[in-house]
């Protein structure tokens, strides 16, 4: 048998609680023993909570019960108790006439019955009609009786009082009216300001936001509809009782090309049907998602499973049909009640609902039509097109395309080879048609679709296997050395068995028999292998031997490749100023002269090696500019980062939304969770939270599906910020919680983890357990050799102990902090931010002793922390303390002592001081005390 006291505990600790399942089984727990427990008041009170409880939590049948048990203890057994619980009680008619006509075996009169009895009480309680009016409007409008507009005009023109619904709800079901008439400029009119204000009603601010998303639709405003349906999906996505407004967002993507997104929601909470709060919300929530099914059907996806946890799997083509028919049956059902068709009306104009002719981008990570970068506004002259001479033979026809070839005119290239084709299409010399078959694949090399799909690369490899067989018959020993030497490179960037041999032979081949260009062709290909080998010294070396025979040749095309290599080897061996010089002479080349290969090939390069976000904006941009594909993910990624360093968040999104998308294509599901995991960050820099934590959600679950473990506490810990910046503080302690729990070997994540945590429950007001969390993140902080973090918890765990009233507990954690200062290590007790936290605890030592008349304990924490604190230059925080010491001093009996200090500290303040006025009067009091005159 549980006793009255520890019955009212569990109470408030329910009052605390969100809405919900657990919240209606700790206030049942209450009522099994409330009646038997000897305090009416008690029973009494739980009903009210009670009665809240079920109609937030999912459950308003049951709160008929409650709320009748509350009435009748009222009125029968009458008692001081009740006096303080009327306001409620009356409040609570509203819930219940509301409820009432969503149960269509509730009978009509009853309902008409208890809005009489609640005008009544209204009337003899002195209150405005304003809320009966509504009510009555309400009834009305769910039968379509004649009346309905007489009663919303009765009740727009009462005077609103203690007793209306909130500044939010009222408005909603104003727009609401406004809606369903085509008014859509009255709804904004109506609901915009709301949003402005402050709401702390339970129902909103998605009950206006619901009204809104239509209406921002109705007359253009795509974007706001969209963020509208985002903010108040959110909010209530996790609350059954919100099961019938879940079905209008299923609706709003079903109708505005989200039917995918429609599919997710309807998924999500299907298995709510058997649990539904009411059977209006059970008809409502069936109309719409059997219209998204029948979308669905018509779009060709009506063999799409839906999973069902009680039911099995369906198509969305019988699933369609049965909820379809479950909707009609029950507005059959209503209308019986009624006395009219009117609900049958309704349901049967959502099922048939069809698009709004729009289509709006309601997921965060759906593709962006943003516009190219511009190209280069200053390219360098193209040079005079190629003429193929006409009488030139094959060999010349061959030379004229190598030349093509080193000079990366790719058209001109691809020129000369047709016309070699087609006046020479048999060579029988094999030297020459081998270096047929080496141009014909060179040219593949230049074709980003030939690079970018294996086919390509497939057909580049045979072409060079032809030309490997007809040198070898040729007996041409320098095409044969280079060949052999290309092909094993490009066995390396395929991932093949590496073999080097080749390439050791070729540079040892050339260097005996080969020109500059081929010496240094040469080099380039073994400084490759020493790179891709991680024998960074010899690629280095191999790079300046590279280096040396470009210079030789004197090409700056040649110069401008060997940047390219020489950037690459620079990066990898962490000499940043060499890899970005080169980077900078192969891209500022390459812009000039081209092609668009080089150009992206190079900026890449320049946009990965810098350091400098604006830079890698323009060198990004360059080569999106290109439409080159290669490389576009980590491109969109790079620029996308950059962008974000640059506070241009706004610009950021549509490239990382982009990367989100490629990695889907190319499936990079690891990929594709870090992508989501920088487009979240952009979102919440650009000051988008809903569509930020929605991003870090998708990435969130992708993480714990391939088992990323720190990735996914990354995530969930920047997730918990968001929810709390959304309004969701018990999400985000939920998410607190769980990584407290997942970090036990991480003492250090752990103890920060757990002071965000009491952070939030500090700001919640529940102090008793943000006290216990600050202890707990103390003590991980000490545990991870965070000393200085660890003063830091002690101390907000310490004003939370203030707050808690458990001041002989506060009084021990500030002993301990002493202690724990006075054992740092010297150097460490003389940062500043340990002196600041030593320092600061005399602020908690003031909030838990003086309230308690305890003025003359204070006084040993309080001296000397001014001067600790001016000493690091904390002169605010130092007055501050001061003007607290001059009050302990004062209220201690120390008056002399008092004034001199205050009065020194006036002369130092500043005119603007925030607690000058304070300490002006506490100054006043000291020497009217010191003087023996007493102040007003």
């Amino acid at each position: 048998m549980r006793t009255a006291d520890e019955l009212w505990d569990l109470l408030q600790q329910a009052r605390a609680m969100p809405h919900g399942a657990a919240q209606i089984a700790l206030v049942e727990q209450v009522l099994r023993h409330a009646d038997t427990a000897g305090d009416p008041q008690l029973a009494f009170t739980a009903r009210l909570l009670a009665t809240n409880a079920y109609t937030y939590g999912g459950e308003p049948a049951k709160a008929f019960v409650s709320f009748a048990w509350a009435l009748n203890d009222f009125d029968r057994n009458p008692g001081p108790h009740h006096a303080r619980g009327k306001h409620t009680l009356l409040w609570h008619f509203k819930t219940m006439v509301s409820a009432m006509t969503d149960f269509p075996e509730i009978p009509l009169d009853r309902t008409y019955a208890v809005l009489d009895d609640m005008e009544r009480r209204y009337r003899e309680d002195g209150h405005s009609l304003q809320a009966v009016y509504k009510h009555r409007y309400l009834v009305a409008a769910h039968v379509g009786a004649p009346e309905t507009d007489e009663w919303f005009a009765r009740w727009q023109a009462a005077p609103r009082d203690d007793l209306s619904d909130c500044i939010g709800c009222d408005p909603s079901s104003v727009a609401h009216y406004y809606n369903d008439r085509g008014r859509y400029a009255d709804v904004i009119t109506t609901a915009e300001p709301v949003l402005a204000g402050e709401l702390n009603c339970t129902e909103q601010p998605q009950g206006i936001l619901h009204e809104l998303m239509t209406a921002y639709l109705h007359i253009g405003r795509l974007a706001d509809a969209a963020d509208a349906h985002r903010r108040s999906y959110r909010l209530e996505r996790g609350n059954l009782a919100d099961l019938w407004n879940l079905g209008t967002h299923v609706a709003f993507c079903a109708r505005t090309g989200n039917e995918h997104r429609g599919l997710e929601i309807l998924q999500r909470h299907v298995d709510w049907l058997d649990k539904a709060p009411s059977p209006a919300a059970d008809m409502h929530f069936a109309a719409d998602a059997a219209m998204l099914l029948r979308r669905l059907t018509e779009l060709g996806h009506g063999d799409t499973v839906i999973h069902r946890r009680e039911h099995g799997d369906s198509t969305a083509a019988d699933l369609a049909a049965e909820l379809s028919a479950r909707a009609v049956a029950l507005a059959r059902r209503f209308d019986e009640r009624n006395g009219t068709d009117h609900q049958s009306r309704i349901i049967a104009d959502e099922l048939a609902a069809e698009p709004y002719g729009v289509k709006l981008a309601l997921s965060p990570t759906a593709r962006i039509a943003a516009p190219a970068p511009a190209a280069d506004p200053t390219p360098a002259p193209a040079p005079p097109a190629l003429e193929v001479p006409a009488g030139a033979g094959p060999a010349e026809l061959l030379d004229l395309a190598q030349q093509q070839y080193r000079a990366d005119r790719d058209a001109e290239l691809a020129a000369v080879l047709d016309a070699l084709d087609a006046r020479f299409p048999r060579l029988d010399d094999p030297l020459l048609a081998g270096r047929r078959e080496l141009m014909a694949g060179n040219r593949l090399r230049t074709a980003a679709h030939a690079r970018a799909n294996g086919a390509g690369r497939d057909l580049m490899r045979e072409h060079s296997a032809r030309a490997l067989e007809l040198f070898a018959e040729a007996g041409a020993a320098g095409e044969l050395s280079a060949l052999r030497a290309r092909m094993a490179v490009d066995d390396l960037y395929e991932g093949g068995e590496p073999d080097e041999e080749p390439i050791r032979a070729d540079v040892a081949f050339q260097e005996e028999h080969g020109g500059a260009f081929e010496r240094g062709s040469a080099w380039t290909r073994l400084a490759i292998a020493h790179l891709r080998a991680g024998r960074l010294d010899e690629a280095t070396e191999a790079c300046e031997r590279a280096g040396a025979y470009a210079q030789e040749v004197g090409d700056e095309r040649t110069i401008a490749l060997h940047s390219l290599l020489l950037a690459r080897v620079g990066f990898a061996t962490h000499r940043h100023d060499e890899a970005v010089a080169a980077a900078r002479t192969a891209f500022g080349f390459y812009r000039t002269h081209g092609p668009a290969r080089r150009i992206a090939e190079a900026g890449t390069m320049l946009g990965h090696v810098t350091g400098d976000p604006a830079e890698k904006v323009e060198a990004f941009g360059a080569v999106l500019a290109t439409g080159v594909p290669d490389q576009a993910l980590a491109v969109r990624v790079g620029r996308g980062n950059a962008l974000l360093q640059l506070d241009r968040a706004d610009e950021a999104i549509p490239d990382l939304v982009e990367a989100v998308a490629l990695c889907a294509e190319a499936g990079h599901e690891l990929g594709g969770a870090h992508a989501r995991g920088d487009l979240a960050h952009a979102y919440r820099e650009a000051g988008r939270p809903v569509e930020a934590a929605e991003v870090l959600e998708e990435a969130l679950a992708r993480f714990e599906r391939l088992g990323e473990d720190d990735a996914a506490d990354n995530a969930r810990f920047q997730l918990a910020g968001l929810y709390r910046e959304l309004g969701d503080p018990d999400g985000a302690l939920a998410l607190y919680r769980t990584l407290i729990e997942r970090l036990a070997d991480d003492p250090h994540g752990r103890g920060q983890t757990a002071e965000e945590a009491a952070g939030l429950l500090y700001d919640l007001d529940r102090d008793a357990e943000a006290a216990d969390t600050f202890e707990a993140a103390a003590s991980a902080l000490h545990e991870a050799g965070d000393l200085i973090g660890e003063l830091r918890a002690l101390r907000r765990g310490a004003i939370a102990l203030h707050y808690a009233d458990q001041p002989e507990r506060g009084v021990d954690t500030i002993r301990l902090i002493g202690e724990r200062f006075d054992a740092l290590p010297a150097e460490l007790a003389a940062e500043p931010n340990a002196i600041f936290q030593r320092a600061m605890t005399a602020f908690a030592a003031h909030n838990l002793l003086m309230p308690r008349g305890r003025y003359a304990e204070v006084l040993p924490h309080l001296r000397g922390a001014p001067e600790q604190l001016r000493g690091i230059g904390a002169t605010e925080q130092a007055d501050t303390l001061e003007g607290m010491l001059g009050e302990a001093l004062l209220r201690s009996g120390a008056a002399a002592e008092a004034e001199a200090l205050l009065r020194a500290l006036l002369d130092r303040l500043p005119g603007d001081a925030s607690h000058r006025e304070i300490a002006a009067a506490l100054h006043e009091e000291a020497l009217a005390a010191v003087e023996g005159r007493t102040t007003s």
